[in-house]
């Protein structure tokens, strides 16, 4: 039994589970839930990035002090802040393991509701629903198509759109605050980073909605968390 097999049977018995309380739409709050257990499991390392970023940004006094002894030497300033951030173990990537890690559960959903057929057998988990909205359905299709599924896309690209605008602005004031600037390409990579918060607007339009909500619950969350955890 493959794991796309076993992965579409837990979450038809969850939908089985929830039928009493959502109905219809008792796969898409299965799909939620799973997505809160999926954070729920790597909320260690979302604290751990919290720490991390904290961390960095207690390092840049002493940074500006690098800057000022070796501002006319770029290579041995460049050694000289890895060397600080190697000793106070503060790692740049720690902030990007939570999203990393999420990628397997994405693509799974992605794979479970984009199949005709898993294991063989037709694919019952296309039958379900999100207040009429197929689950299967992409967002481009369904936004033209308009009616009941263009209102449920419509509302979860104006909640996205929030959370975005809000990751957004997060991301900027801390790439500013912590971002090593004397490091190659860091300069590009700050620029750019507080944007790749939109790229979620893309990612629910193309998916299915099944992944879209994936999408939209885990950025959510990830909103909430940050707020949380870096006041």
């Amino acid at each position: 039994m493959s794991v796309f097999t076993l992965f579409a049977d837990l979450v038809q018995h969850l939908a089985d589970l929830l039928q009493p309380l959502f109905h219809d739409s008792a796969a898409a709050a299965a799909i939620v839930l799973f997505t809160a257990f999926v954070r729920l499991l790597v909320h260690p390392l979302s604290r751990s990035a919290a720490r991390g970023a904290r961390a960095r940004a207690a390092l840049q006094p002493r940074i500006a002090e690098l800057r000022k002894r070796h501002g006319k030497n770029p290579e041995k300033l460049q050694r000289a802040v890895l060397a600080l951030h190697a000793e106070e173990k503060v790692s740049p990537l720690s902030g990007c393991l939570p999203s990393m890690l999420q990628l397997p559960a994405f693509f799974l959903l992605y794979h479970l509701f984009s199949a005709e057929e898993i294991g063989g057998r037709a694919n019952e988990l296309l039958s379900h629903t999100l207040l009429s909205a197929p689950l299967g359905d992409r967002g481009t299709d369904a936004l033209h198509a308009g009616g009941t599924a263009g209102l449920v896309y419509g509302g979860l690209f104006a909640l996205v759109a929030v959370v975005a605008f809000f990751n957004y602005r997060r991301t900027k004031a801390s790439m500013a605050d912590t971002a090593p600037m004397d490091t190659p390409g860091a300069g590009a990579i700050t620029a750019v980073m507080p944007y790749m918060s939109f790229f979620t607007l893309a990612t629910v339009a193309v998916v299915p909605l099944a992944a879209a909500l994936y999408v939209v619950t885990s950025t959510t969350w990830s909103a909430v968390e940050r707020a949380v955890l870096c006041p």
